[in-house]
């Protein structure tokens, strides 16, 4: 049976396992860049794990998604901030969840925008089924496979949790 929630004790076990996991294949000099809002939280954890001397990179990708004829563009759209030179860098790309590959897409997009990474590394809190383009993530806290109709959503950012519900 399906959790339909995980507490905050249990993400952040599986955020500490992830860094664990990111210190073990990370390249030296390496930036975090969370995705706005749920990527940042998480990334804002593994950047006390990894304690790097750089500043933690925020994306909001709100201009680059492909989807705004059925979403929408959010009223109170924040900028992004990269504190950090991106040409030649090694960038770690954190999310919360990674359903179809298209905030990521939209992601790589504006990273690219900054500069050309030497390269790009994917950590997300939870892999789940239902890809619709061919992104894998190189290091996950959890994986789910969740049928048609549910979505799982990160809940924080203090107390984290992860929360499976109906989509709307």
């Amino acid at each position: 049976m399906l959790k339909t929630a995980i507490a905050h004790s249990e993400v952040l076990d599986l955020i500490t396992r992830m860094a664990a996991d990111l210190k073990a294949g990370m390249r030296p000099g390496a930036a975090l860049v969370g995705i706005h809002t749920g990527g940042v939280w998480v990334a804002e954890h593994l950047n006390r794990h990894l304690s790097l001397p750089d500043p933690l990179g925020e994306l909001n990708i709100a201009f680059y998604r492909d989807d705004f004829s059925h979403i929408g563009m959010h009223p109170s759209v924040r900028p992004s901030t990269l504190p950090f030179d991106v040409d030649g860098r090694h960038i770690v790309l954190v999310d919360d969840v990674l359903f179809t590959g298209r905030t990521v897409r939209a992601a790589l997009n504006e990273i690219f925008d900054y500069g050309r990474p030497a390269s790009v590394m994917l950590v997300v809190l939870v892999d789940r089924s239902g890809r619709e383009l061919p992104i894998q993530p190189d290091v996950t806290g959890t994986t789910m496979d969740l049928p048609t109709g549910q979505h799982v959503k990160l809940i924080g950012p203090d107390p984290l949790s992860l929360v499976v519900q109906r989509a709307a």
